[in-house]
């Protein structure tokens, strides 16, 4: 059977594991092979994954049209897409931030036809912009929920006073996602409280930590993506890091899991979390993270998890 969540008060059910499509923008993670991503894709919704994330400002609009390409024989009505807006993007590379209600809408109708689609499950403000008016913004993601392109719309990247203002302002704000891991939990101070006292849906990114908390890597390799710059994968530090990754093998054993699913399943352990976003490259990736689905860890262990991995 597979598994569902609710995913806050938006009222859907989401699979806790979702497929993510991050790694489809080349400046951060170079060129990727699409027909890989397709099959993957196929993969996860076999597997009982129905939850899929985008971004317009994966790819200029590159990642929109990967998923497009992919459900066009699915059938559309068992899945969830979410998508985000901020970014004009142009072909020479420039780009700059709108969460307008009126790029919201301009937003929504070439995400539809970049996905082939005629709606939108979840669309998301992908940063926090200061130029847009509050007010304004959400009177156009209203509109887009009274339409019908959408039927719901949150947060990425905001903080928690921002999240205030866009509620204040009269922002039926449902969603957030924020970047979390167990190697970066700063969100349980602030944004986790909040999104569970006014019942947001919390779908959280990066959470194998950009591929550190898979186990794979030994703390001498060298990168030429983003990561190359990264403090966690350089030095002593990324060293470090590696060693106690790998302690997580007993813990895997234990519940005969992968390092990996011990990781989502310990992630999905917080009660604030509903969903975790899983970068995949290939359908194997959607395999293993999606045999986390429906795993618990205990509590004694997932404290004991914590503790190894605070260095």
């Amino acid at each position: 059977m597979n598994q569902r969540v609710k995913f806050g008060k938006t009222g859907i059910d989401v699979s806790p594991v979702s497929f993510g499509t991050w790694q489809l923008s080349p400046s951060y993670w170079g060129k990727q092979d699409e027909d890989q991503i397709v099959k993957a894709i196929h993969r996860a919704f076999e597997l009982g994954v129905n939850f899929f994330d985008t971004a317009g400002a994966y790819g200029d609009g590159l990642a929109e049209s990967v998923i497009g390409r992919a459900i066009a024989d699915m059938p559309r009505d068992q899945m969830v897409i979410c998508t985000k807006y901020c970014w004009h993007f142009h072909p020479d590379g420039r780009r700059y931030g709108d969460i307008s209600g009126k790029y919201a809408v301009e937003y929504c109708e070439q995400a539809m036809e970049r996905m082939g689609t005629d709606y939108i499950d979840i669309l998301l403000c992908h940063s926090f912009e200061p130029m847009s008016d509050p007010a304004e913004t959400v009177e156009g993601l209203e509109n887009l929920v009274q339409q019908g392109k959408i039927r719901a719309y949150g947060v990425s990247n905001w903080t928690v006073e921002q999240m205030r203002m866009g509620i204040a302002a009269g922002g039926n704000y449902a969603v957030c996602q924020p970047p979390y891991s167990l190697l970066n939990r700063r969100i349980e101070s602030d944004v986790l409280p909040f999104c569970q006292a006014n019942d947001i849906g919390v779908m959280v990114f990066s959470p194998l930590h950009r591929g550190l908390l898979t186990g794979k890597y030994k703390g001498k390799e060298k990168f030429d993506d983003h990561r190359a710059d990264a403090a966690d994968f350089q030095g002593k530090r990324f060293k470090k890091l590696c060693k106690a990754v790998r302690k997580l093998k007993e813990f895997a054993d234990r519940y005969d899991l992968t390092i990996v699913q011990t990781v989502l399943a310990a992630t999905l352990t917080h009660p604030g979390i509903h969903n975790t976003i899983v970068g995949v490259k290939i359908p194997e990736h959607i395999e293993e993270a999606a045999g986390a689905m429906g795993k618990e860890i205990s509590r004694e262990d997932y404290h004991k998890i914590r503790r190894l991995l605070s260095v």
